[in-house]
């Protein structure tokens, strides 16, 4: 006689029924990573494209303040009238003998040649401003008033004297120039005013030594600083970002 072995059917997917979609789970892990993947590919390349944009805007804005400096100078020396430019093309410096103060006085001299260079100065600089709206890629400009080392005998010293310096210098532009080329008028690329004054006394000095006249002279002056626009913070996370992956 044959005998027969009975076999149970095997109940293993039943009675393990996670077995049966392991594959499905796994698919779908797969296309979430590679959604991840995509996800964070297209955030670098957006990432990428803030920053290389933030670097265009910076560079076009240093080239802006390069053209206005050099135009300044090259306009006001056909006036013979010699400015400098300083400060890897930032300042626009005015000497001290250009301006022409009185020992430890703030105020323009009443000299008819000194208030109208001091009138072409600020003429020039609006028309340079002004031209093919640079104002757009600025910032602030800083009028910064500057003496030599020796003490003012004045209530506020030298930081008082230069600061006064500069006040003088804004306020005679926006006394002598056209009312349609008024500096006090121009604002900057978010529509705020665009110019500032300041002081430094003896802070800021030009010279390694003062001993001369001459060294004196030098490191009394007007300084006028242009700061250009800058990029977001964003910009700058975004760069971080990119320099650390």
């Amino acid at each position: 006689m044959r005998l027969s072995t009975y076999r149970q059917p095997n109940k293993y997917d039943e009675e393990n029924p996670y077995w049966i979609s392991f594959s499905d789970i796994m698919a779908g892990l797969l296309v979430i990573f590679v959604m991840a993947v995509l996800a964070l590919i297209l955030e670098l390349t957006q990432t990428r494209a803030d920053v290389t944009q933030a670097i265009k805007e910076l560079a076009k804005a240093e080239q802006v303040r390069r053209e206005i400096l050099d135009e300044i100078a090259q306009e006001l020396k056909k006036k013979n009238i010699e400015v400098e430019v300083v400060d890897n093309h930032t300042v626009l410096r005015i000497p001290d003998e250009l301006l022409a103060f009185e020992n430890n006085r703030y105020t323009i001299p009443n000299d008819p040649s000194v208030r109208k260079t001091v009138r072409e100065i600020g003429k020039a600089l609006y028309d340079a401003i002004t031209m093919l709206n640079r104002w757009e890629y600025l910032d602030t400009i800083f009028i910064e008033g500057h003496t030599d080392r020796r003490p003012s005998p004045r209530k506020l010293g030298n930081w008082g004297l230069s600061t006064f310096r500069a006040i003088s210098v804004w306020n005679f532009w926006n006394d002598q120039l056209p009312t349609d080329a008024r500096l006090a008028n121009l604002k900057n690329h978010s529509g705020k005013f665009l110019f500032s004054v300041s002081g430094y006394g003896a802070t800021r000095p030009v010279t390694a030594t003062q001993n001369t006249e001459a060294e004196f002279r030098q490191n009394r002056r007007i300084d006028i600083r242009f700061t250009v626009k800058r990029p977001a913070l964003e910009d700058f996370k975004n760069i971080k970002k990119l320099i650390s992956q």
